[in-house]
């Protein structure tokens, strides 16, 4: 683990811990808030570096300097003069000397991967076809392949490995249950970091993307997102905290049946869950369903949306949310399905104290997940969100 990891091991942001604050703590808390500072902020001197962050120029000139020894800060020349004085010199992320891989295993046809820089620039792409009724052993060995393929084209240090898997996690990194992967109680957290030698975080797709859309997107403090992919799944985040719950299941919502009973089919035997309504196998089959059999797409679409709102309005009525982010295919969630979700969730909630609630697709909805992979590396070995 990150010598930048909470001091108080696995427990989730923002929870109560009554031990002491040790030395050590603070310290840890002040390498991270000054590389947090850098992310976000840019390039900067110390002297500037020390003023945003409160610390002193002692402290903030030690702190730099055991960053540039680590090499995750570099020095890059000197700042542009403004006045009498010396000018001081620009220290920052080394943003392209560091690189993640990022895999999102939540694609219908293939897991995908990604070689990224700490700006979120694409270096390289990878995907390991999904095989149709592949075992769980089978899905493990196609994930560890495009992992490693991913790692051999690293040209630069590799400071870690964000995962996004379907499923529940568990803090160690565990897939306590993936159905649509076909796992149950497997460690991939410590899978791929003993076939890679790399620090790894896992989390479920969704999670992933909502802290991608938190750190390096436009949303909210307070946001739902959803996730439409093979499966469907939500993630919460409330005042910029990710709230996952007590056993690791906040946000699923994919087999809770929407509605006054009947609608399609669903894989978990039970019939109308949302996931029957808009995953992207579900969704696809019943567009085909209605082309078959001289149907409209646009009644499917808008029948999907409005599932969704109807299932996003107790949501968004109980935590009084204004930002809800709709994750996969724009070609099929955009257009007539955004606008029946947004009309549904509109009329079952009180308009009046939800007039500003949208519902919106992210800029970056394709490679959400595997932005939320170097996001979730970034927090665990620098600290950064």
């Amino acid at each position: 683990m990150s010598s930048l990891a909470s001091p108080h091991g696995a427990l989730s942001r923002g929870a109560r811990d009554a031990r002491p604050v040790l030395p050590g703590h603070a310290r840890i808390h002040n390498l991270a808030l000054v590389q947090r500072e850098l992310f976000h902020a840019g390039a900067m001197s110390r002297a500037d570096l020390a003023r945003a962050t409160g610390l002193t120029r002692v402290t903030t000139s030690a702190l730099v300097g055991e960053l540039v020894d680590r090499g995750t800060v570099v020095e890059r020349g000197l700042r542009a003069p403004s006045g009498p004085g010396k000018p001081g010199v620009l220290v920052d992320l080394d943003r392209e000397g560091l690189q993640v891989i990022s895999l999102d295993l939540s694609g219908v046809d293939a897991y995908r991967g990604a070689l990224m820089d700490l700006t979120g620039k694409v270096l390289a792409r990878e995907e390991e076809p999904r095989r149709s009724g592949e075992s769980s052993r089978q899905a493990q060995e196609a994930v560890l392949a495009l992992a490693r393929r991913l790692r051999g084209r690293a040209d630069r240090r590799v400071l870690g490995v964000g995962v996004g898997s379907p499923g529940v996690i568990s803090d160690e990194g565990v897939v306590l249950a993936a159905p649509n992967i076909g796992w149950e109680g497997v460690p991939l957290r410590d899978l791929l970091q003993r076939d890679l030698e790399d620090p790894v975080v896992v989390r479920n797709d969704a999670n992933a993307a909502a802290l991608a859309e938190h750190t390096l997107g436009d949303a909210d403090p307070d946001l739902f997102l959803v996730r439409v992919g093979r499966g469907v799944g939500g993630a919460l985040m409330v005042r910029g905290e990710l709230v996952v719950g007590r056993y690791n299941a906040a946000g699923e919502i994919g087999h809770v049946p929407v509605g006054e009973g009947g609608g399609p089919p669903c894989a978990c035997g039970k019939r109308g869950c949302l996931e029957a309504w808009i995953s992207v196998p579900s969704l696809t089959r019943l567009l085909h369903e209605a082309d078959r059999d001289g149907g409209s797409a646009e009644d499917v679409l808008s029948e999907a949306g409005t599932r969704l709102g109807i299932m996003l309005a107790p949501i968004v009525g109980a935590l009084n949310l204004s930002d809800v982010v709709l994750a996969g295919p724009a070609d099929l969630l955009g257009g007539r399905f955004l606008d029946a979700a947004q009309e549904a969730l509109r009329s079952h909630i009180l308009g009046r104290f939800h007039t500003q609630v949208r519902i919106r697709l992210p800029e970056h909805s394709d490679d959400i997940v595997l932005r939320g992979g170097l996001v979730m590396v970034l927090e665990s070995e620098l600290g950064i969100s």
